[in-house]
């Protein structure tokens, strides 16, 4: 009686599961007028949806098809304080790239000084935030800061600072 009475509410568990996820599921689009036709002739006015996953929030999208981009690397590294109370609890070193259209190089280069300097204040402000805290590294708060940084770079140089990459950070305890 016992082992019949188990497998009626593992049955009934089951069945209560699937329900509320029929119930609640998202509802199923409808068919859209690019469904009808090759995906290289559908636009998104015709209702494509396009494929693969949704962009990060605060992501930029992939370059355009003939768009081409380089690759400054600013010479020296950013040395951050992590200040607990009233001493510095960690230090966090910190290597940057900036990805610019293409050609753009020297204009970087030029404007270093400011750049370096934007780049600490946007730094600075988020270590006083508590960004360089507990787990520093997750996605969101790495999102948070390189959004900050790439506004620091476009107020600096302007639009042809496509984006800002970390390209290596580590803290250390002192």
């Amino acid at each position: 009686m016992g082992h019949v009475l188990a497998v009626v509410i593992v049955l009934l568990g089951l069945g209560a599961g699937i329900g509320a996820g029929m119930l609640l599921a998202p509802p199923k689009e409808e068919a859209r007028a690019c469904d009808a036709v090759p995906e290289e002739d559908c636009t998104p006015e015709d209702g494509a949806v396009p494929s693969g996953p949704p962009p990060e929030p605060g992501a930029l999208p992939s370059p355009a098809p003939g768009e081409a981009f380089d690759y400054v690397r600013l010479n020296n590294q950013f040395v951050i304080p992590v200040i607990s109370g009233d001493s510095v609890a960690a230090l966090v070193v910190i290597s940057l790239t900036l990805e610019v259209t293409s050609g753009t190089n020297a204009a970087v280069f030029d404007r270093e000084p400011r750049l370096r300097d934007a780049f600490l204040q946007v730094l600075f402000d988020f270590a006083y935030a508590g960004g360089f805290d507990g787990p520093f590294t997750q996605s969101s708060n790495l999102a948070a800061l390189r959004r900050g940084l790439r506004e620091a770079g476009q107020t600096v140089v302007g639009p042809d600072v496509r984006d800002v990459l970390i390209v290596d950070i580590v803290r250390q305890e002192v």
